[in-house]
């Protein structure tokens, strides 16, 4: 973890942050303030960024890489609940606000940068400006919508419906996310989901 003000690459990261979805309306004051509270983490395929059942909760955005919610059970059973990417955000905003701890954990799926802060300073800074709070809480309930969504598809659909829709709805991720990755989403085998590829379904 390096602060932002102190990161050797620091003009860069700058420049993906201006990228991100919520923060690109930005004012030059805000971005610096906001900056100021910022450390960035570059993190291997299956590093653990926050793990299930903290009370301790980032705000996070993405610079560069692929990751993961996930929720498991006691004996270790995973499911994952949505990927985000580049200049898209992970939290635990639900949970603070509820009081509960964080109820999933957040992975790498591949080699990724973050830049991060508590979730404490992420709200006080929205609690000041209306309009980035409002986009904020919009792509809370988004995500959370994209998770119901998937649930339901995991139900009702068949192997090569739930392959279609997320080719359908996620076509950039595809050729990104290992397979053994997005075939758990999908609840499919490694191998159902390489036959299906094989026979042109994606």
């Amino acid at each position: 973890m390096t602060p932002l003000s102190n990161h050797p690459e620091k003009n860069i990261i700058r420049v993906e942050l201006r990228h991100n979805a919520l923060l690109k309306d930005l004012s030059d004051g805000d971005r610096s303030e906001l900056e100021a509270h910022l450390v960035i983490a570059d993190g291997n395929k299956g590093d653990v960024l926050l793990n299930q059942g903290v009370r301790e909760m980032e705000q996070y955005f993405i610079l560069d890489g692929i990751l993961k919610r996930v929720v498991s059970n006691p004996e270790g059973k995973e499911m994952i609940l949505r990927f985000a990417d580049r200049h898209d955000m992970e939290t635990s905003y639900a949970a603070l606000r509820l009081g509960t701890p964080t109820p999933y954990g957040i992975v790498c799926v591949t080699k990724a940068r973050v830049a991060s802060m508590p979730l404490q300073e992420w709200i006080a800074f929205l609690d000041k400006r209306p309009a980035t709070k409002e986009l904020f809480e919009l792509s809370v309930m988004r995500g959370m919508g994209e998770i119901m969504a998937h649930t339901i598809t995991l139900h009702l659909l068949d192997a090569p419906g739930r392959v279609h829709r997320f080719m359908r709805k996620h076509a950039e991720l595809v050729d990104r996310i290992p397979s053994k990755e997005l075939a758990s989403y999908l609840n499919l085998s490694a191998e159902t989901l390489s036959r299906l590829k094989k026979r042109g379904k994606i």
